[in-house]
This record gives structure tokens, sequence and C-alpha cells, in this order.
């Protein structure tokens, strides 16, 4: 009896679901269409623009302005490429800047990573109040810190030297927060059992901490090269020979006083834009796909 009484009970209810599952599944689809439609919005509206730049590189400079406006180049030219290739020595700009990009990086990562791991793993009343003054300068406009920074590099002899970029920019408040809070969410149970089984401080942070990193380390890498790349302020202010620009103060000199090549101008950024590209394609997946929190369950 009890039996029958259960399955005469729940009857109904089994018989409701299918029908709430039908009534969900609509409101669901109607809810994907409209978030499947505003991202195409965005890419659309973030997209034509960076497409018109690069079909743009492709057209003779007399067609750039020519009405109407049309997208697709109607003569293809490549002449734009070979002259910022070749006139202005892009091949010497890509080493300097690459110089300066992936040294500054590698040694941000270094600082950054020793820095947080200090800030998070020990508990003296000094260091947080070191973390708190690092926080202090984000702050501050990077306009501020110019002119005495400039100073300090002139006076250490680094004035139109590609080091005088690399060593201002080794410590960023950004990097250093990154990986305090990473190696905060790293149990310390984790840190004592290393130090119970004899391992030392470095061996810790060498062997434990910067492998669990990793995201950090690659997302911070992405974000360090991609400043140093595009930065224009620093280099104009600190390098003086033009056998030692970077790419942006390149680009800048063509731009004439009375005219501007805007074919040759179109293709030198385009062409500084290729390695940025080649890295997110290549890094994003580490950085989508990475699981944060892996080996790190108490």
């Amino acid at each position: 009896m009890s039996t029958l009484t259960e399955v005469v009970t729940t009857a109904p209810s089994r018989r409701r679901r299918p029908a709430a599952d039908r009534l969900r599944g609509p409101a669901e689809r109607v809810k994907a269409v409209g978030a499947t439609a505003l991202l195409w919005i965005l890419v659309l509206a973030f997209g034509f623009p960076l497409l018109w730049f690069l079909l743009s590189s492709f057209k003779p400079a007399g067609d750039l302005f020519s009405y109407p406006l049309t997208l697709l180049p109607e003569r293809w030219d490549f002449s734009g490429y070979a002259t910022a290739w070749s006139s202005y020595d892009f091949a010497g700009y890509f080493l300097n800047t690459a110089f300066v990009a992936v040294t500054t990086t590698a040694l941000t990562i270094v600082a950054s990573a020793c820095t947080g791991y200090a800030l998070a793993k020990y508990d003296r009343w000094w260091l947080k109040a070191f973390f708190i003054c690092i926080l202090a300068t984000t702050m501050l406009p990077t306009e501020v810190i110019l002119s005495p920074t400039f100073l300090v590099i002139r006076d250490l002899g680094l004035y139109n030297s590609l080091w005088g970029l690399v060593i201002p920019s080794i410590i960023t408040a950004t990097g250093i927060f990154m990986f305090r809070q990473f190696f905060l969410t790293v149990p310390d149970s984790l840190v004592e059992a290393a130090r119970i089984d004899g391992a030392s401080e470095l061996r810790i942070f060498a062997r434990i901490m910067i492998p669990i990193a990793r995201p950090i380390i690659i997302t911070l890498a992405i974000f360090s090269f991609q400043w140093r790349w595009n930065d224009y302020i620093w280099p104009l202010i600190v390098l003086n020979d033009p056998g030692k620009f970077t790419l942006q103060i390149a680009i800048q000199s063509i731009v004439g006083a009375e005219n501007v090549n805007w074919s040759v101008l179109l293709a030198a950024s385009v062409i500084s834009i290729i390695p940025l590209v080649i890295m997110y394609v290549v890094f994003q997946k580490y950085v989508m796909n990475a699981d944060i929190n892996a080996g790190l369950k108490e």
C-alpha cells in the first residue's frame, strides 16, 4: 500500500518535470541567442576599424582618401611594406625593441615572483607596510615620476642606452600584486611540509611555487611584453641615437613635418603589431585552459 501511495504521489511530479524543462528550454535559448548577438556586435565594433586599418595598408597612398571610400583595395600595393622595411632599418628597430621587451619581461617575472612570494608567505609587519607602499605607486600617474627617473638614469650613465629602458621597468606593482594574491591561495601547510622535509626557502620557491604559478607567469609575460613593445614616452626621453630607436619611435619618425606617407606609415604599423599577435595566439591557450588551483587543495 505504501508503495502504491509513493507511486501516486510522485507520478504527477515526474510528469511535470518535462513540461518545466520545455518551458525553461526556450528561455535559455533566447538568452543564448541574445548573448551571442551582443558578442557579435562587439566583435564588429572592435574588429571593423582594425580590418579597415589592415586593408588600408595595402592601398596606394592616392586611394586612401578617394571618394567614395572602399573597404577592399582596388589595386593591392605592397610597396609600403617594402619601403618601411628597407628604407627605415626596421630590422634594427625590431632587434632593439625585442631586446628591451624580452629582457624586461624576464626580469619582471623574476622580481615580481620573488617579491610576491615574500609578501605572501612571511608574516612581518614591515612587509605589509611595504606592500601598501607598492600599491600606493599605482595611484601616481606615470608622468609624475618621469623626471626623477630620468635624473637617476642619467646619473647612472644609462642615458641613450637600451639598459636605460630596461632597468626602470623591471619592478611593476601589477606583477607583484598578481603573484602575491596567487601565493596567498597556496596552503601554508604545503610550504611547512616542504620545510619539515628539509627543503630550503630557495628550493621551495623554485621547485614548488614557480611550477604552480605558471598561469600567472604567462599572463604577466604577455602583459609585460605588450607594455614594453608599445612603450613610446620613455624611449623618446631616454634615447637620442637613431640606431638605438625602438619601433614606436621609428614609426613616429615616418611622420614628416609637412606631409605624411600614409601607405608607409600604415604598413610600418602593421609590421609592429605582428609579434604581439603571434605571442597572443601562441600563449593564450595556456592562460585560458590553465587550472590555477591545480594541486592546491588541502
